[in-house]
């Protein structure tokens, strides 16, 4: 087994064969013309030969003559033979050998020179597979990777929550018992259990965000976060970032890597608040999410998976965007499996008293002033308003009147008059009864859709005929039991 160069130590050949023979890395020796001069059982069993084949074979046409990526590998390059030749110790963390059978390991080693009565006679190198190594550092790695990808996702999270915290959601409940809010609520509480899409469709300031926080705490997934995207207030060049995330680099701006909002709500729900303003370019990524559970990050190839709902709300008619070409269709179904309609105050007017009862308290306790009573006055003007604004312009108008009431007097019709709303508006209105009110309006609309003759949308529809918006006056119609003919 054992020749050459080391015969020179004076070392019994059986105490060497005892050395070689037990040593678990893998050693051999060559002389000054590169050829082998001894295996060590671990270094054959390593490359698949039986040590003698290797016995006076060149040991770098054997096992080393290509790179890892299959590569050409010159002798005169290969630092095993440079040991030979320039008398220096040269070591290897990142090589590979070859096998018998073609395939190819990765080692380290270490090639030390040999010299005969000053003269260099050759080099010994011993070697090691790297194979687990290489594996516990790679598992190390990817370990170590979603550690950061879960740090990175959890001070998303952090700073999301925290600017929930310190935003203004108005009302904490849902504050009402008429029957067009009671409908929505029903709805509510038959989809939450499941995992369906729900698209909400209601005026501005009717408490879509609320019934959709409603779905979501009544859901499984309410110990995971409910995300809110406002897509009316994101840049278009910012709508795929904001969606999905970016990787370090992937634009100008991009300084480091960041959790998209899907990702944030992996798990949990996922808000779209005014999902009609998304760009058309954008929603057939959307689209896809939604469809097959997966996304890449923008700069990034690996696509990743994720496990959201998702919940949107739009104050827009989507089926007319989808007419001109500014929404998907496939997109509208995939949202709208469960839609619900959030009343508008108008068809709640039983709710009036008790939202702004409620309203009032929170205002006194946020604004530290001292208790303050609606009196049956308060609530008759409250009661004559249509509230174009819905409940959110009657909770600023009961918070303005508590503000304004820590100098002096409680006072709703100065506040109600001091919105934009009520301008124009004559202070000494005749009060119409509020049964004749809803008679007049039905006539008029009536009157609108005939002759429109029946049409509710376009410029010669009802709608424009009776100066509204034709989601309002489509809500009026589903109120009141108004057909189009």
């Amino acid at each position: 087994m054992f020749r050459g160069p080391l015969g020179g130590y004076g070392l019994p050949m059986t105490l060497l064969d005892l050395i070689l023979g037990s040593a678990g890395e893998g050693i051999y020796g060559l002389d000054a013309d590169g050829l082998t001069t001894f295996v060590n059982p671990a270094a054959a069993a390593m490359v698949g030969y039986a040590a003698h084949e290797l016995i006076g074979q060149s040991m770098h046409a054997v096992l080393h003559h290509s790179h890892a990526d299959g590569t050409h590998y010159e002798a005169k390059h290969c630092p095993i033979y440079s040991a030979f030749k320039d008398g220096k110790v040269h070591c290897v963390e990142d090589d590979v050998f070859w096998r018998r059978d073609g395939s190819c390991f990765p080692v380290e080693y270490t090639s030390t020179p040999i010299f005969d009565h000053g003269r260099l006679a050759g080099a010994v190198l011993v070697f090691r597979d790297i194979t687990e190594r290489r594996k516990a550092q790679g598992e190390l790695r990817a370990a170590l990777a979603q550690v950061e990808t879960l740090k990175e996702r959890l001070e998303e999270e952090n700073e999301y929550l925290r600017e929930e915290i310190d935003s203004d959601h108005g009302f904490r409940d849902i504050v009402g018992n008429s029957p067009a809010l009671q409908k929505a609520l029903q709805q509510v509480e038959m989809v939450a259990p499941t995992e369906a899409n729900v698209l909400i469709h209601g005026e501005s300031g009717t408490g879509k965000e609320l019934l959709a926080r409603s779905i979501h705490e009544h859901s499984r997934r309410s110990k995971r976060p409910m995300i809110k995207v406002n897509c009316a207030s994101i840049p278009k060049e910012l709508f795929e970032s904001e969606f999905f995330g970016h990787v370090k680099g992937a634009f100008t701006s991009a300084a480091k890597d960041r959790v998209g909002r899907f990702e944030l709500a992996d798990g949990g729900t996922l808000f779209l608040d005014e999902v009609g303003e998304i760009p058309i370019d954008l929603q057939s990524k959307l689209l896809r999410v939604l469809q097959e559970g997966e996304f890449e990050r923008v700069g990034e190839a690996r696509s990743r998976k994720v496990d959201v709902r998702v919940i949107s709300a739009t104050n827009r008619d989507l089926l007319e965007r989808i007419k001109a070409n500014e929404f998907r269709q496939d997109l509208y179904y995939r949202l709208s499996v469960f839609p619900i309609e959030a009343p508008p105050l108008r068809d709640r007017p039983e709710d009036v008293e008790p939202l702004a009862v409620h309203f009032a308290a929170l205002a006194c306790t946020k604004h530290g002033v001292p208790c303050v009573r609606l009196t049956k006055k308060h609530l008759k003007k409250l009661m004559m308003s249509d509230w174009p604004g819905n409940v959110r312009e009657l909770q600023h108008v009961v918070e303005r009147a508590v503000i304004m009431s820590a100098g002096g007097k409680f006072d709703i019709a100065t506040s109600f008059e001091e919105l934009p709303a009520a301008k124009g508006r004559s202070k000494n209105a005749a009060v119409v009864p509020l049964a004749e009110l809803k008679e007049m309006e039905e006539q008029s609309i009536r009157a609108a859709l005939k002759e429109a003759g029946g049409k509710v949308y376009g410029d010669t529809g009802a709608a424009a005929l009776l100066g509204v918006k034709p989601t309002t006056l489509a809500s009026r119609m589903k109120a009141m039991g108004i057909e189009r003919g």
